[in-house]
C-alpha cells in the first residue's frame, strides 16, 4: 500500500480500543500493524489479551502477533474500569468464546524491543492504554528510544475522568507516562481534551447501523453498550470513543489540530497524581515535548469511521 506506516499497536481493550484496531485494520488505512500488545488497565491483561486476539478475528488480522505484557503499573496497586467496559472489557456484543489463534509465547515488553531494534528506525508505537509496557521497554533497552519513529499514544488532557486531575491511562500508571513523556521520543498525545469531540451518539449508531456487514454489526454492539455506561457514569450525551482517535490520525492527520507545548506528568501530588500539566501558553519556558491535539473535524472523522466499516463489505 502506499505511503504505508509501520505500527505496533500498545492496548487495553476495551470498547475504543478495539474500535482503534478494527479502524487500523480496514482497507482504508494504510498501517501495517506489526504487533498488537496488550497491558493491564481496562481490566486484566490476561482478558484483554483474550479481547485483542477476538478483535483480530473478527477484523481479519490472522497474521498478526498479539503479545500479552504487563499485568500490573511500575509501582502501584492495580486499578481496572469494569463500569465503563463491564466484566469481560468488551460487553455488548457476542463475543466468539474461543480465538482462533493463540498470544505469541514473547512477552509484549520483549516483542516491542525485538520490533524496533530490528527496524529502520520506522515504526510509531500507538498505546492506548497505561504506558507501562513502553516504559519497560524504554528501561530494559533503552538503545530502542532513538529508532522509535514516534508515539501517538491516547491519555492525559487539561482535566480527569478518573480524578479531577487525572485521566484513567495516565492515572493507572504515572510513572511509567513519566518515563515515557520525558524520553526524548515525538510524541503526539491525545487526551480528554480532543478525545471527548468524538462522541458516538445514538445518531451515529442509527447511520453506522445501515452499513450491514459483520464487523459494523460488532461496533454497532460496543457503541450501544459503550454509549449508556457513560450516560450512566457520566451524564454525557454519548460515548467518547478516545482511542479511535489516534489511528484516525495516523491515517488522515488533517482531521485534527495540534499544537507543540510542554506536557509534564505529576507523580507526587496528594490530588493531581498522574495529572498531564499541558503548557499551552508557554508560562514555564521549557523545551516543548509533545504535539498536542485539540481539536478535531467532526465531518472528516466521522467520514473516515463510515468509510473503514464499510470497507469490510468489500
Amino acid at each position: 500500500m502506499q505511503n504505508e506506516k509501520r505500527v505496533i499497536l500498545d492496548c487495553d481493550p476495551g470498547h475504543d480500543d478495539a474500535i482503534s484496531i478494527i479502524l487500523a485494520a480496514s482497507k482504508i488505512s494504510p498501517l501495517n500493524i506489526e504487533a498488537i500488545t496488550t497491558v493491564a488497565g481496562n481490566v486484566e491483561v490476561e482478558k484483554n489479551t483474550l479481547n485483542a486476539l477476538r478483535v483480530c478475528d473478527i477484523a481479519g488480522l490472522t497474521d498478526v502477533p498479539v503479545a500479552q505484557g504487563a499485568s500490573k503499573p511500575l509501582l502501584k496497586k492495580m486499578e481496572i474500569a469494569e463500569e465503563i467496559h463491564g466484566e469481560t472489557g468488551l460487553e455488548g456484543p457476542e463475543l466468539p468464546s474461543e480465538p482462533t489463534q493463540k498470544a505469541a509465547r514473547e512477552h509484549a515488553v520483549d516483542l516491542i524491543i525485538s520490533k524496533v531494534m530490528a527496524s529502520d528506525g520506522d515504526i510509531t508505537l500507538v498505546p492506548t492504554g497505561p504506558l507501562t509496557n513502553i516504559a519497560l521497554a524504554m528501561i530494559r533497552e533503552p538503545d530502542i528510544i532513538p529508532k522509535i519513529k514516534e508515539i501517538v499514544l491516547m491519555g492525559g488532557g487539561t482535566f480527569g475522568n478518573w480524578t479531577p486531575a487525572a485521566e484513567f491511562n495516565i492515572y493507572v500508571d504515572a510513572e511509567a507516562a513519566k518515563v515515557v513523556f520525558e524520553s526524548g521520543v515525538p510524541i503526539t498525545m491525545f487526551g480528554l481534551d480532543v478525545t471527548h469531540q468524538a462522541l458516538a451518539t445514538q445518531e451515529t449508531v442509527d447511520q453506522l447501523s445501515a452499513i450491514n456487514n459483520p464487523v459494523s454489526h460488532f461496533v454497532v454492539d460496543l457503541l450501544k453498550f459503550f454509549i449508556k455506561t457513560n450516560q450512566d457514569i457520566f451524564g454525557m450525551d454519548g460515548g467518547p470513543i478516545h482511542d479511535a482517535c489516534t489511528v484516525a490520525y495516523l491515517i488522515d492527520p488533517s482531521i485534527f489540530d495540534v499544537n507543540h507545548v510542554r506536557v509534564d506528568v505529576e507523580t507526587r501530588g496528594e490530588f493531581t497524581y498522574g495529572m498531564t500539566s499541558v503548557d499551552t501558553l508557554d508560562v514555564t519556558g521549557r523545551e516543548p515535548n509533545v504535539n498536542f491535539a485539540y481539536q478535531l473535524n467532526q465531518d472528516k472523522f466521522w467520514q473516515l469511521f463510515e468509510e473503514a466499516l464499510k470497507s469490510y463489505s468489500e
